[in-house]
């Protein structure tokens, strides 16, 4: 693994010191270390970067420090062929379209870091699409036809080669966004950032809560407007505006690495958070929360 840059270490003790982030920034895989494979349900729990739930199959997936893995049985099961540190990951609008990045580890050819790195088999192979062996997104989404991450800088990209460098020069920690939407939201330590523009330019959101996950919640029959957002503590906040306002609902008492949501066509919100003891699911907009596959 290559070492960390200044700007990540000083990021982390920032973040940690502030937030008690303990897994924002978690260690990375280290290509050369030696093959342990845990039983598929502990790696699937161990460092948990992303979670995504298919809106149409209700699928979830887990991005972790082992590779991809599918979660929706009780038995979690490896999606990728090889092993990737997947730091940074997202889903598209098309359900086998997956963008991710990180670090390479047993089985996998690609350089460190991977770069920004693509899927269109569901997860069980990546190809290198850019920044192959000098960025690590640790932040990463896409918005609109944009895709919008963080390794240092914040930068934006359409095309899938030219990235753009924002003038923001907050550091987010989770950013959320909608394939069928231009909005993005950055949870950051002084409140949420908003882009209506897939990234290019930003905007503090007044008097919003200090959360550190965020989901824009996937919708089949419409342009999301509902964001759903995670205080350190585990305290769930939901927006009905995109994340413009927000309003307290309940809390999730284990300790949360990543969260994602998901509005039927009658306006139900699902949430799914991704803790240290498993998928906890919300089927009441955020209110209670109990294991997923109970």
């Amino acid at each position: 693994m290559q070492p960390r840059t200044s700007f990540f270490r000083s990021r982390r003790f920032a973040v940690v010191s502030l937030f008690v982030f303990p897994l924002v920034l978690a260690g990375c895989s280290n290509a050369g270390s030696p093959t342990v494979e845990p039983s598929p349900k502990a790696a699937a729990l161990n460092h948990v970067h992303g979670i995504s739930v298919d809106p149409a199959s209700s699928r979830i997936l887990l991005a972790t420090h082992d590779g991809l893995f599918d979660a929706t049985a009780d038995q979690a099961v490896k999606v990728s062929d090889s092993t990737i540190d997947l730091m940074g990951f997202t889903a598209t609008a098309e359900p086998e379209v997956f963008y991710a990045s990180g670090h390479p580890g047993p089985g996998s050819s690609l350089p460190n870091p991977v770069g920004l790195i693509k899927s269109t088999d569901a997860g069980k192979t990546w190809e290198p699409v850019s920044r192959t062996g000098e960025s690590d997104f640790h932040a990463l989404t896409v918005s609109g036809n944009s895709i919008v991450a963080f390794d240092g800088q914040l930068r934006t990209i359409a095309d899938g080669k030219t990235w753009t460098t924002s003038m923001a020069t907050f550091v987010p920690a989770v950013l959320a966004g909608s394939p069928a939407s231009t909005v993005v939201l950055a949870t950051t330590e002084n409140g949420v950032q908003r882009s209506t523009d897939s990234g290019t330019t930003w905007q503090a959101v007044p008097q919003s809560p200090i959360i550190q996950f965020a989901a824009i919640a996937a919708s089949t029959d419409k342009a999301p407007t509902t964001a759903i957002g995670v205080e350190p503590n585990g305290t769930v906040h939901v927006s009905l505006n995109a994340g413009t306002t927000w309003a307290p609902a309940g809390k999730i008492d284990d300790q949360v690495q990543a969260v994602t949501a998901v509005e039927s066509e009658t306006g139900e919100l699902k949430i799914w958070a991704a803790t240290t003891t498993g998928v906890q699911v919300s089927t009441d907009g955020g209110v209670t929360f109990r294991p997923a596959l109970s």
